[in-house]
């Protein structure tokens, strides 16, 4: 298996030891693939996804628009599906990757929308 990805997953282990998500205050977990990006709500007591966004929505998919500019509109996007849930804090999972980029994005689409972590 490559390297980069074994690391990625000790990171991805490593942060989910110290986080979990409940049904007050889900675990916002963001999966970077190399095209797309995913955001998904999530109630690790209860083993259950509340809400979820990405890049492949039509609505975000139909805009022209960069990658990390995508990830913005997604993170806005989940945080709007959250708040209409009534919940508006959340737990950042960021899967392994680094805090920055179009996990960044993510994140700060969802603050401004709204939700707080």
């Amino acid at each position: 298996m490559n390297s980069k990805l074994v690391q990625r997953q000790k990171i991805r282990y490593r942060i989910r030891k110290k986080i979990a998500g409940t049904a007050v205050k889900p675990r916002l977990s963001v999966f970077r693939s190399n095209a797309e990006i995913y955001a998904q709500l999530i109630d690790d007591d209860n083993a259950v996804t509340i809400a979820s966004a990405s890049s492949r929505d039509k609505d975000i998919a139909a805009q022209k628009v960069t990658k990390t500019e995508k990830s913005k509109l997604v993170g806005a996007a989940v945080a709007t599906k959250a708040i209409a849930l009534g919940l508006s804090n959340v737990v950042f999972d960021r899967g392994g990757n680094l805090y920055h980029g179009r996990v960044k994005s993510v994140a700060d689409g969802a603050r401004e929308a709204g939700l707080q972590f």
